[in-house]
Formats: C-alpha cells, structure tokens, sequence
C-alpha cells in the first residue's frame, strides 16, 4: 500500500531528484527547477515505510515534478490520476502543471489528465560552438556587493520584479561571481546572468538579461547575450536559456546567438 506524506527536508529525496533529472532529454530550466520548485511544496511517495517517489506543488496549486521509482509497485498512471483529480486528501486539490517536453514521462502522465494546455515558454540550448571569433562591441563587468542596490533599482525600473525578492536574488548571484552588468557613464544599461549548477546540470550554465527600456531595439540585447555565451563556453559550459512564447523580440535574440529552441515548457490544466 502507497502512502503520501509531505517532505519537510528536501535532502530526504536528493537520490529520487538525480535519478529525477536523469531521466530528462535535455537540460531542465534552471529557474523553474531550482528556483521554484525547492519553495514548492514537497510530497513524498511510500511503500512500506520506503521512499519511492515524490512530487512539488506551487502555492497556485500547480504540479511542478512527478517521479516513481522503477522500484515502486504503484501504478505511476494511476497514483498520477489520483493526484490530478484531487483525491488525495494530504495533498488536496490540483490544478494543473507545469512540465517541459524534455521530461517525457511526466509529460506523458500530464497530458493522460490534460483538459487543456498551452505552451508557457521555450527552452534553447547551444547544440554547436560557434567557430566564428566574435566581436564584442561591449563588455560586461563581474558585479560587485556595492552594485547590489543599482542593480534591484533596475530590475524593479525596466522588469517590474518585486524589490524584496530581486534583493536576495541578486545578493545570492553577486556572492556566487554569476552577475555582470554593463555600464555607460556610471548608468547601468543591462543586466546580465551566467548561473551555475551546484549539481544535477553541471555542463551547462543557465543564461539571462535584462536590457534598459532606452536601449531596446538598437542591437545592445544581442551582443549581451553573445557575451554571456561566449563566457559560458570559455569555462567548457554549454548555454542554455528560456523565454516566454510571447516574446517574439527576446526569441530573435536568442536565435542570432545561436541557440536553438529544443524544447518547451507547458502549462497543463487537469480535468475537473
């Protein structure tokens, strides 16, 4: 008999998050992974008193990863339906979720429940260097402890990103040396990420920018972003990166610096 049980201590499902990841087709997002699924919240799979599985929900009541064990005697389709139509009295009502196409099993199970869907964003990936020598009309500089209020400043300006949350986001990027900016006359311009995988995804390096207002549309995005790729694979890391599939301008961009759409994240509804 299968019993679900929330998980207070993430570290009780490291082993069921690697094998997680591994069976993904490709690098997994690193912000929809890393950033959101840990303040999810976590239920854990058991037979016998063995952990063999887990899944996150959001606070919006949205599934962000589902995996059983091949260890498991539970029927994985069957435990998932449980779940989506909210029959599970510990973890209650679900509404939907959140999946990529590079997570084929999850993918699958979603879509047996799916009422509708859409696509949320897509997810690119340097398949081949580039053997071109890249000529850089600007330069992005390591941002330092002293740049962390200018640097909130203007996220919250050109993103509108709530203040409180950008400081300890780009605290967190500042101490591990993964935010650069660019300066003109002492104006930051652009803003600029190269983040690292502490585990799981270790050859890639999970990219992002923002780009003043001011500047948008004069080509200033494009070359931030080649740069931040050719930093990437300076250190043997292949790139990667997402955007919203509304984002017509930042596809392009990303595209001219050679990195192609792979994937997809998609937001899934659940029959009701």
């Amino acid at each position: 008999m299968l019993n679900i049980k929330p998980i207070d201590n993430l570290e009780q499902i490291h082993s069921l998050k690697q094998a997680y990841f591994a069976q993904s087709t490709a690098p997994l997002d690193g912000m929809w992974h890393f950033g959101f699924a840990p303040m999810a919240t976590h239920y854990g799979f058991y037979e016998q008193d063995a952990l063999v599985g887990y899944c996150c929900i959001n606070g919006d009541g949205y599934m962000l990863q589902f995996f059983l064990s091949t260890v498991a005697n539970s029927d994985q389709k069957d435990l998932f339906t449980l779940i989506a139509d909210g029959n599970s009295s510990v973890i209650g009502d679900v509404k939907g979720a959140f999946v990529s196409t590079a997570e084929p099993q999850y993918l699958s199970l979603c879509m047996d429940n799916s009422s509708q869907f859409a696509v949320n964003a897509l997810m690119y990936q340097q398949m081949e260097k580039s053997d071109e020598n890249t000529q850089f009309d600007l330069f992005l500089q390591q941002a330092s402890t002293e740049k962390l209020e200018q640097f909130v400043e203007f996220a919250v300006a050109n993103i509108g990103a709530p203040k409180e949350w950008l400081t300890g986001y780009y605290s967190n990027l500042i101490n591990r040396k993964e935010l650069f900016g660019y300066w003109q006359e002492d104006e930051l311009l652009a803003a600029g990420e190269c983040r690292l995988f502490d585990e799981f995804q270790k050859e890639y390096a999970d990219l992002g920018m923002i780009v003043a207002q001011s500047q948008r549309g004069k080509g200033m995005a494009t070359q931030v972003l080649h740069w931040l790729v050719n930093n990437a694979n300076e250190r043997n890391l292949t790139p990667i990166c997402s955007t919203e599939s509304s984002n017509v301008g930042a596809q392009k961009v990303i595209k001219r610096a050679g990195l192609t759409a792979a994937n997809r994240i998609v937001q899934i509804e659940f029959k009701q």
